[in-house]
Protein backbone atom coordinates (compact mmCIF):
# COMPACT_ATOMS: atom_id res chain seq x y z
CA UNK A 1 0.00 0.00 0.00
CA UNK A 2 1.37 3.42 -0.92
CA UNK A 3 1.78 6.04 1.77
CA UNK A 4 -0.05 9.37 1.58
CA UNK A 5 2.52 12.13 2.12
CA UNK A 6 1.20 15.54 3.21
CA UNK A 7 -2.31 14.64 2.10
CA UNK A 8 -1.36 14.35 -1.57
CA UNK A 9 -4.18 12.07 -2.65
CA UNK A 10 -3.53 12.65 -6.34
CA UNK A 11 -0.01 11.27 -6.01
CA UNK A 12 -1.31 8.44 -3.83
CA UNK A 13 -3.86 7.53 -6.51
CA UNK A 14 -1.25 7.53 -9.26
CA UNK A 15 0.98 5.24 -7.20
CA UNK A 16 -1.85 2.78 -6.60
CA UNK A 17 -2.60 2.58 -10.33
CA UNK A 18 1.09 2.20 -11.20
CA UNK A 19 1.54 -0.56 -8.62
CA UNK A 20 -1.54 -2.37 -9.88
CA UNK A 21 -0.27 -2.23 -13.48
CA UNK A 22 2.76 -4.25 -12.35
CA UNK A 23 0.33 -7.04 -11.42
CA UNK A 24 -1.90 -7.03 -14.50
CA UNK A 25 -3.44 -4.37 -16.72
CA UNK A 26 -7.02 -5.60 -16.33
CA UNK A 27 -9.26 -2.59 -15.75
CA UNK A 28 -7.23 -0.32 -18.03
CA UNK A 29 -7.08 -2.82 -20.90
CA UNK A 30 -9.94 -2.75 -23.43
CA UNK A 31 -8.69 -6.10 -24.76
CA UNK A 32 -9.34 -7.64 -21.36
CA UNK A 33 -12.91 -6.34 -21.47
CA UNK A 34 -13.34 -7.69 -25.01
CA UNK A 35 -12.52 -11.14 -23.67
CA UNK A 36 -14.61 -10.76 -20.54
CA UNK A 37 -17.65 -9.06 -22.10
CA UNK A 38 -19.84 -12.13 -22.39
CA UNK A 39 -19.16 -13.26 -18.81
CA UNK A 40 -19.61 -9.71 -17.50
CA UNK A 41 -22.96 -9.27 -19.25
CA UNK A 42 -24.22 -12.57 -17.83
CA UNK A 43 -22.96 -11.72 -14.34
CA UNK A 44 -24.60 -8.30 -14.09
CA UNK A 45 -27.87 -8.70 -15.98
CA UNK A 46 -29.81 -10.03 -12.97
CA UNK A 47 -28.12 -7.88 -10.31
CA UNK A 48 -30.28 -5.43 -8.40
CA UNK A 49 -29.21 -1.87 -9.02
CA UNK A 50 -29.42 0.65 -6.20
CA UNK A 51 -27.35 3.10 -8.26
CA UNK A 52 -30.50 3.90 -10.23
CA UNK A 53 -32.19 4.80 -6.93
CA UNK A 54 -29.40 7.32 -6.26
CA UNK A 55 -29.92 8.76 -9.74
CA UNK A 56 -33.73 8.79 -9.52
CA UNK A 57 -34.25 12.33 -8.09
CA UNK A 58 -32.32 13.82 -11.00
CA UNK A 59 -34.10 12.01 -13.85
CA UNK A 60 -36.79 13.42 -16.11
CA UNK A 61 -37.99 12.74 -19.65
CA UNK A 62 -36.42 15.89 -21.12
CA UNK A 63 -32.89 15.33 -19.77
CA UNK A 64 -29.80 13.90 -21.47
CA UNK A 65 -27.05 11.72 -20.03
CA UNK A 66 -23.54 10.48 -20.82
CA UNK A 67 -22.54 7.04 -19.51
CA UNK A 68 -18.74 7.02 -19.32
CA UNK A 69 -17.51 3.45 -19.60
CA UNK A 70 -20.95 2.09 -20.39
CA UNK A 71 -19.80 -1.54 -20.48
CA UNK A 72 -22.57 -3.85 -21.68
CA UNK A 73 -25.19 -1.14 -21.26
CA UNK A 74 -26.34 -2.13 -17.80
CA UNK A 75 -27.20 1.48 -16.94
CA UNK A 76 -27.39 3.10 -20.36
CA UNK A 77 -30.14 0.79 -21.59
CA UNK A 78 -32.68 1.26 -18.77
CA UNK A 79 -31.87 4.97 -18.56
CA UNK A 80 -32.70 5.40 -22.25
CA UNK A 81 -36.28 4.48 -21.28
CA UNK A 82 -36.36 7.41 -18.86
CA UNK A 83 -34.45 10.16 -20.65
CA UNK A 84 -34.55 12.13 -23.88
CA UNK A 85 -31.10 10.93 -24.99
CA UNK A 86 -28.26 8.76 -23.71
CA UNK A 87 -24.69 8.76 -25.01
CA UNK A 88 -22.80 5.58 -24.11
CA UNK A 89 -19.00 5.90 -24.27
CA UNK A 90 -17.29 2.49 -24.29
CA UNK A 91 -13.85 1.55 -25.71
CA UNK A 92 -14.32 -2.24 -25.69
CA UNK A 93 -15.83 -3.70 -28.87
CA UNK A 94 -16.85 -6.80 -26.94
CA UNK A 95 -18.75 -4.74 -24.39
CA UNK A 96 -20.39 -2.54 -27.04
CA UNK A 97 -21.72 -5.64 -28.80
CA UNK A 98 -23.93 -6.32 -25.75
CA UNK A 99 -25.52 -2.85 -25.66
CA UNK A 100 -29.11 -3.14 -26.88
CA UNK A 101 -29.79 -0.60 -29.66
CA UNK A 102 -32.13 2.26 -28.78
CA UNK A 103 -33.44 5.03 -31.05
CA UNK A 104 -32.47 7.62 -28.45
CA UNK A 105 -28.97 6.27 -27.73
CA UNK A 106 -25.62 7.04 -29.33
CA UNK A 107 -22.77 4.61 -28.71
CA UNK A 108 -19.25 6.05 -29.02
CA UNK A 109 -16.31 3.67 -29.45
CA UNK A 110 -13.70 5.49 -27.41
CA UNK A 111 -12.01 5.88 -24.09
CA UNK A 112 -13.27 8.86 -22.11
CA UNK A 113 -9.94 10.61 -22.49
CA UNK A 114 -10.25 10.54 -26.31
CA UNK A 115 -14.03 10.85 -26.65
CA UNK A 116 -15.57 13.86 -28.37
CA UNK A 117 -19.04 14.31 -26.93
CA UNK A 118 -21.55 17.13 -26.66
CA UNK A 119 -22.41 18.18 -23.08
CA UNK A 120 -25.33 16.49 -21.34
CA UNK A 121 -27.40 17.26 -18.26
CA UNK A 122 -26.05 14.28 -16.33
CA UNK A 123 -22.78 12.37 -16.53
CA UNK A 124 -22.29 9.00 -14.85
CA UNK A 125 -19.06 7.00 -14.49
CA UNK A 126 -19.42 3.68 -12.69
CA UNK A 127 -16.54 1.34 -11.82
CA UNK A 128 -14.29 2.89 -14.45
CA UNK A 129 -11.65 4.92 -12.62
CA UNK A 130 -9.71 2.04 -11.07
CA UNK A 131 -7.21 2.04 -13.93
CA UNK A 132 -7.16 5.80 -14.67
CA UNK A 133 -3.51 6.80 -14.26
CA UNK A 134 -4.12 10.57 -14.37
CA UNK A 135 -7.38 11.16 -12.48
CA UNK A 136 -7.58 14.95 -12.36
CA UNK A 137 -7.95 15.61 -16.13
CA UNK A 138 -10.37 12.68 -16.28
CA UNK A 139 -12.57 14.23 -13.57
CA UNK A 140 -12.27 17.69 -15.07
CA UNK A 141 -13.56 16.34 -18.36
CA UNK A 142 -16.52 14.74 -16.55
CA UNK A 143 -17.33 18.13 -15.04
CA UNK A 144 -17.04 19.98 -18.35
CA UNK A 145 -19.40 17.52 -20.00
CA UNK A 146 -22.10 17.82 -17.31
CA UNK A 147 -24.55 20.70 -17.17
CA UNK A 148 -26.30 19.60 -13.96
CA UNK A 149 -24.60 16.77 -12.09
CA UNK A 150 -21.73 14.26 -12.14
CA UNK A 151 -21.95 10.78 -10.58
CA UNK A 152 -18.91 8.56 -9.96
CA UNK A 153 -19.23 5.13 -8.36
CA UNK A 154 -16.37 2.95 -7.08
CA UNK A 155 -16.01 0.03 -4.72
CA UNK A 156 -14.73 0.57 -1.19
CA UNK A 157 -14.22 -3.16 -0.68
CA UNK A 158 -11.51 -5.11 -2.51
CA UNK A 159 -12.06 -6.63 -5.93
CA UNK A 160 -14.30 -9.70 -5.48
CA UNK A 161 -12.73 -11.80 -8.22
CA UNK A 162 -11.47 -15.40 -8.36
CA UNK A 163 -8.02 -14.15 -9.41
CA UNK A 164 -7.57 -12.48 -6.01
CA UNK A 165 -8.46 -15.68 -4.17
CA UNK A 166 -6.17 -17.69 -6.45
CA UNK A 167 -3.27 -15.36 -5.66
CA UNK A 168 -3.82 -15.94 -1.95
CA UNK A 169 -3.68 -19.67 -2.48
CA UNK A 170 -0.86 -19.86 -5.01
CA UNK A 171 1.52 -17.07 -3.92
CA UNK A 172 0.28 -16.17 -0.43
CA UNK A 173 -0.94 -12.62 -1.07
CA UNK A 174 -3.39 -10.75 -3.29
CA UNK A 175 -0.86 -8.28 -4.71
CA UNK A 176 -1.28 -4.54 -5.29
CA UNK A 177 -4.88 -3.41 -4.85
CA UNK A 178 -7.12 -1.10 -6.84
CA UNK A 179 -7.97 2.44 -5.73
CA UNK A 180 -11.00 2.64 -3.42
CA UNK A 181 -13.94 4.98 -3.14
CA UNK A 182 -12.56 6.59 0.02
CA UNK A 183 -9.44 7.56 -1.92
CA UNK A 184 -11.58 9.02 -4.70
CA UNK A 185 -13.43 11.05 -2.07
CA UNK A 186 -10.22 12.46 -0.58
CA UNK A 187 -8.88 13.18 -4.07
CA UNK A 188 -12.04 15.12 -4.89
CA UNK A 189 -11.71 17.13 -1.68
CA UNK A 190 -8.10 17.91 -2.57
CA UNK A 191 -9.07 19.35 -5.96
CA UNK A 192 -11.88 21.43 -4.47
CA UNK A 193 -14.91 19.21 -5.04
CA UNK A 194 -17.10 18.47 -2.00
CA UNK A 195 -19.47 15.75 -3.24
CA UNK A 196 -22.62 14.31 -1.76
CA UNK A 197 -22.13 10.62 -0.98
CA UNK A 198 -24.40 7.56 -1.07
CA UNK A 199 -23.29 4.04 -0.20
CA UNK A 200 -24.81 0.92 -1.70
CA UNK A 201 -24.27 -2.79 -0.99
CA UNK A 202 -24.88 -5.66 -3.38
CA UNK A 203 -23.77 -9.29 -3.82
CA UNK A 204 -21.12 -9.98 -6.45
CA UNK A 205 -21.65 -13.13 -8.49
CA UNK A 206 -19.37 -13.85 -11.45
CA UNK A 207 -20.69 -16.30 -14.03
CA UNK A 208 -18.69 -18.28 -16.58
CA UNK A 209 -19.84 -20.45 -19.46
CA UNK A 210 -16.90 -22.85 -19.03
CA UNK A 211 -13.78 -23.56 -17.01
CA UNK A 212 -11.69 -22.23 -19.89
CA UNK A 213 -13.49 -18.90 -19.72
CA UNK A 214 -12.91 -18.77 -15.95
CA UNK A 215 -9.22 -19.61 -16.40
CA UNK A 216 -8.76 -16.95 -19.08
CA UNK A 217 -10.42 -14.31 -16.92
CA UNK A 218 -8.41 -15.22 -13.81
CA UNK A 219 -5.11 -15.44 -15.70
CA UNK A 220 -5.57 -11.88 -17.03
CA UNK A 221 -5.77 -10.41 -13.51
CA UNK A 222 -3.25 -12.65 -11.76
CA UNK A 223 0.17 -11.32 -12.75
CA UNK A 224 3.45 -13.12 -12.02
CA UNK A 225 3.46 -16.51 -10.35
CA UNK A 226 0.65 -18.07 -12.37
CA UNK A 227 0.70 -21.87 -12.33
CA UNK A 228 -1.72 -23.28 -14.89
CA UNK A 229 -2.20 -26.70 -13.32
CA UNK A 230 -2.47 -25.53 -9.70
CA UNK A 231 -4.75 -22.65 -10.69
CA UNK A 232 -7.13 -25.01 -12.46
CA UNK A 233 -7.34 -27.31 -9.42
CA UNK A 234 -7.96 -24.40 -7.04
CA UNK A 235 -10.43 -22.74 -9.37
CA UNK A 236 -12.45 -25.93 -9.68
CA UNK A 237 -12.86 -25.79 -5.90
CA UNK A 238 -13.81 -22.09 -5.91
CA UNK A 239 -16.57 -22.34 -8.51
CA UNK A 240 -19.97 -23.96 -8.14
CA UNK A 241 -22.15 -25.32 -10.89
CA UNK A 242 -25.42 -23.50 -11.61
CA UNK A 243 -27.14 -25.13 -14.56
CA UNK A 244 -24.88 -24.66 -17.58
CA UNK A 245 -22.73 -22.05 -15.83
CA UNK A 246 -19.91 -21.94 -13.30
CA UNK A 247 -20.37 -19.36 -10.55
CA UNK A 248 -17.97 -17.54 -8.24
CA UNK A 249 -19.59 -16.07 -5.13
CA UNK A 250 -17.71 -12.87 -4.36
CA UNK A 251 -19.61 -11.85 -1.24
CA UNK A 252 -21.21 -8.45 -0.64
CA UNK A 253 -19.51 -5.41 -2.14
CA UNK A 254 -19.70 -1.92 -0.64
CA UNK A 255 -19.58 0.89 -3.21
CA UNK A 256 -19.75 4.63 -2.81
CA UNK A 257 -21.36 7.09 -5.20
CA UNK A 258 -19.93 10.61 -5.19
CA UNK A 259 -22.16 13.13 -6.93
CA UNK A 260 -21.99 16.87 -7.25
CA UNK A 261 -22.96 19.91 -9.27
CA UNK A 262 -20.10 20.50 -11.71
CA UNK A 263 -17.75 23.35 -11.04
CA UNK A 264 -17.19 25.48 -14.10
CA UNK A 265 -13.86 27.25 -14.52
Amino acid sequence: MSRVADGDWVAHWKQLVADRESLASGHADSGYWDRRARSYARSTQARGDDFLHVLEPYLSAHKTLIDVGAGAGRHATPLAERLEWVTAVEPSEGMRSHISPRENMTVIASTWEDAEVAPADLVICNHVMYGVADPVPFIEKLQKAARERVFVMMRETDLPHPAAELRKRLVGQTGPRLPRFSELFMLLIQIGVAPDVDFIRYPIVTRYASMEEAMTDSRALFGEGWDEDRARVELEGLLRRDGDELVFEGGVALSGVAHWKPQKS
